[in-house]
């Protein structure tokens, strides 16, 4: 009865342990796809095109101001640093004539109907392969509208293997 006893506990032991690992490794798969890159379907055979999925901004009550427009510092919602808000916008990334990398969005006003976007750094997970993840660094930037295509642009971009931000 004790033997039985024993090896109860000791199975009851772990398999509370695996359920603990189990459930960590959920919340660090979670915490990757925060933010994260979605190859667009339809656009399979180009492969350049992306959903950008990120959170991002902060309470406003709290910020004496985090953008400067017309002389003043104000605060936008859904801007900037933290993670108030989740954004998704569909952007295009291209290399110019001396590499560098870039990234256009491609739906007008889904980050903002803004003329201004207060991007802050970001690290997007790309899952390669299953379980294997490049990542796309985006620098903090303040990026204005294009006045003929409307779109933003996103500057000075790298992919590394491991995140910068």
């Amino acid at each position: 009865m004790k033997k039985s006893l024993l090896y109860f506990c000791c199975g009851m032991i772990a398999f509370s342990m695996l359920l603990t690992v189990h459930s960590c490794r959920k919340e660090n798969r979670a915490v990757l796809s925060e933010n994260r890159l979605v190859p667009l379907k339809e656009e399979a055979k180009t492969g350049n095109q992306y959903w950008m999925i990120c959170a991002m901004g902060h309470d406003g009550s709290k910020c004496p101001g985090c953008v400067i427009i017309n002389g003043k510092m104000v605060h936008i919602d859904c801007q900037g640093v933290g993670d108030a808000c989740r954004k998704v916008s569909r952007i295009s990334l291209q290399y110019s004539v001396d590499s560098v990398l870039s990234a256009t969005t491609l739906d007008t006003f889904d980050l903002t109907n803004l003329d201004i976007f207060n991007m802050p750094a970001r690290s997007l997970s790309l899952e390669i392969d299953e379980g294997v993840y490049s990542y796309l660094n985006i620098p903090s930037q303040l990026v204005y509208r294009d006045t003929t295509t409307l779109q933003f642009t996103f500057t000075g971009l790298s992919f590394t293997s491991k995140p910068l931000y």
